[in-house]
């Protein structure tokens, strides 16, 4: 009886279980699962016994967190540490010494007189072979570790100014939806006006046509501010759409930085440090190739088994090439004029590198200088000529063209203004770039 049973509930279960799937009922056990998949994709409540939580509100993440995560996370900054930790093996490589030769030499295929000869080889390298490469090895490994400062200064600088792009967005988009509560202020105005019959419907017209096209520019602003997050996302190496809002204000400002502290920083600055460090590859390069002229000498030892005599004889062996024609002197003329190469091009470098990096500070002063101007007096002005137009459209002292034109220089101030603080941001960020900062306070 037991035996039948148990087989019979089992199928039974099954059943069951297959039909509550295929009816949409669930099972205490997937609760919870549906339930997990219900907060995040907003379906109807699972069972009514087990009430699902209400979903955690995301925290804004500001630029210092948008900073560490992009280092922490960034996949290019991975690869630029795997390729300095493939240098170590290269270094390795370069000092290993070459490996011995074992040969076997038979002299006749008769046993009666055959000769066999069994040799052990090696390579002694003279002139500081293995010494040079090691050098030139050396040097790749430590031009391999400035591309990595340069790599993390240069998602530094893009998650700041990325972070700022996305920050600057989303405030033009508040600009606009203002824009757009003006606009249907006015067109509702306008409407009370006309049916008050103190306006043309011409006036009602075009506070129409105003709104729309501040709609319109509400969703393009609403575009560019989510291609702004995607940006910051990419840079921050985190998923697409993880990210909601920004905690940040553009309104801070980064400091410019001095002639004299650039020239101070300047030799720390990653370009330069990997021309000088290329300079320093070519004269090592240089010392390989000479030592490569001087001739190894290759050391044998063995024993030699002769039938016909019936016994084992020792071998002595020592070859050195004689260097009558080749003694590596082409590629030596041809390292020694690549570092000469590589001399001129770090001092162009360094040339090239001071003259941005001055013209960028000064770019960046007259900048702020601009966004002071902005803050300080074209702003406000532009805002109470705004305002007194408004006031007058609504008392009948001013046309409806008046009080458009008022609100569409104090917005394109406005947007002005943001575009000069982006422009700041931006600049900032390619000097600390450039600089190769990459721990310096963020503004």
């Amino acid at each position: 009886m037991r035996r039948t049973f148990v087989p019979l509930a089992c199928a039974a279960l099954i059943s069951s279980l297959a039909q509550a799937q295929s009816s949409g009922s669930v099972s205490p056990v997937a609760a919870d699962v549906q339930i997990s998949q219900a907060s995040v994709a907003g379906r109807a409540a699972i069972a009514p016994q087990i009430a699902p939580q209400a979903p955690s509100q995301v925290a804004p993440l500001n630029l210092r967190s948008a900073v560490d995560t992009a280092m922490a996370q960034n996949p290019t900054l991975r690869a630029a540490a795997a390729e300095l930790d493939a240098n170590d093996g290269t270094v390795r490589q370069a000092g290993l010494i070459p490996n011995p030769v074992l040969g076997v030499d038979q002299e006749d295929v008769k046993s009666g007189t055959r000769v066999t000869t069994v040799q052990l080889s090696q390579t002694l390298e003279m002139g500081g072979k293995r010494a040079a490469r090691v050098d030139v090895a050396q040097r790749g490994k430590d031009i391999a570790a400035v591309d990595l400062v340069a790599r993390r200064a240069d998602v530094r600088a893009s998650a700041i100014q990325a972070f700022f792009d996305a920050l600057t967005a989303q405030e033009r988009v508040k600009v606009v939806e203002e824009s757009l509560r003006i606009a249907n202020s006015g067109a509702d105005a306008a409407t009370r006006r006309v049916t008050a019959g103190k306006v043309s419907p011409t006036e009602e017209t075009r506070a129409r046509v105003a709104a729309s096209t501040a709609r319109i520019d509400l969703r393009q602003a609403q575009a560019e501010a989510s291609a702004a997050l995607r940006a910051l996302t990419a840079v921050m190496g985190v998923p697409d759409g993880s990210i909601q809002r920004l905690d940040g204000n553009v309104d801070d400002l980064p400091v410019a930085p001095s002639a004299p502290d650039i020239m101070a920083r300047l030799p720390d600055a990653p370009a330069v440090r990997r021309a000088l460090l290329e300079v320093q590859r070519a004269q090592a390069s240089y010392g390989l190739a000479r030592a490569n002229g001087v001739p190894n000498v290759t050391v044998g030892v063995g024993a030699r088994r002769a039938q016909d005599l019936g016994r084992n004889q020792p071998v002595f062996t020592v070859s050195v090439p004689l260097p009558f024609f080749d003694r590596n002197q082409g590629t030596q003329l041809e390292a020694l004029r690549r570092r000469d190469a590589a001399q001129a091009t770090a001092q162009a470098e360094e040339l090239r590198l001071r003259s941005e990096l001055l013209q960028m500070a000064d770019l960046l002063q007259a900048r702020k200088e601009e966004v002071e101007a902005l803050r300080r007096e074209v702003l406000p002005g532009a805002q109470s000529a705004y305002e007194a137009a408004r006031t007058g459209f609504e008392l009948g002292k001013f046309s409806f063209l008046d009080a458009l034109d008022a609100q569409r220089t104090w917005l394109q101030v406005r947007s002005q203004y943001f575009t000069a603080v982006a422009q700041v941001h931006r600049t900032a960020a390619e000097i600390d770039r450039q600089l190769g900062t990459t721990t310096a306070d963020l503004p």
